[in-house]
């Protein structure tokens, strides 16, 4: 995320405290699911929704990624899709959270966000319900090589 839609780190933290449960000094990768890291100003920043909080049903409605974007990317920083806006860009997990705390520390991110990793089980899940995943939701590792799959002809 390249800005804060006009906030004061101090008033986007307020702001995500309306709607999570903020804890000082995260790990930088969320244990399980239901867990968001988030890095501002060079800290971590641990995220879970409220107890009382009602939790979406739906099977791509309630995955962390779908999670984050419904109650922060969207009514906080105003990111409607996460395809388009330019705001917005994507680590690959691969390069973990030390690539995320780069980008904020060189200025070149004013947030980043850490998610649990999409399970097959959550793959599997939306695939048998006939959705499709958020963008950049399906980030698997180790990639097939190319030429696995090319046959010479």
């Amino acid at each position: 995320m390249r800005d804060l839609n006009g906030l004061s780190p101090e008033d986007f933290l307020a702001r995500v405290r309306a709607s999570f449960v903020v804890t000082e000094n995260a790990a930088a990768s969320p244990a399980k699911r239901g867990q968001w890291s988030m890095n501002l100003d060079g800290r971590w920043y641990g995220l879970t929704l409220p107890d009382d909080a009602t939790r979406p049903s739906g099977v791509v409605e309630s995955l962390d990624v779908s999670i984050l974007q419904d109650r922060l990317l969207d009514p906080i920083l105003g990111i409607k899709d996460i395809r388009t806006d330019k705001r917005i860009d994507f680590v690959g997990g691969i390069r973990g959270p030390e690539e995320l705390e780069k980008l904020v520390a060189e200025g070149k991110a004013a947030v980043a966000f850490s998610l649990f990793a999409t399970t097959i089980e959550d793959l599997l899940r939306v695939s048998d319900a006939g959705e499709i995943m958020p963008p950049k939701s399906t980030w698997f590792e180790p990639k097939l090589r190319d030429g696995l799959l090319i046959h010479q002809i």
